[in-house]
């Protein structure tokens, strides 16, 4: 009698394949993160003048920054 099994198990170049393609969506997230965190300190750094023209308060910045991300 033969058993035959439907296990599957990826080959090596499919798990370093999917390691790599983990490790570019983390970068691409760090990379986002730090430009939106630059954004924040530069709006931080305009006068209350300034942010008004732009038509946000000094509170609304990071809900400005992070609009396309939240719902608020």
């Amino acid at each position: 009698m033969s058993v035959q099994t439907t296990e599957f198990t990826p080959s090596l170049r499919a798990r370093i394949g999917a390691w790599f393609i983990r490790a570019g969506e983390s970068l691409s997230r760090a990379m986002e993160m730090h430009a939106r965190v630059d954004q924040i300190q530069a709006l931080q750094s305009k006068s209350d003048e300034e942010l008004a023209k732009l038509g946000i308060t000094r509170d609304q910045i990071p809900y400005h920054v992070f609009r396309d991300r939240a719902w608020l």
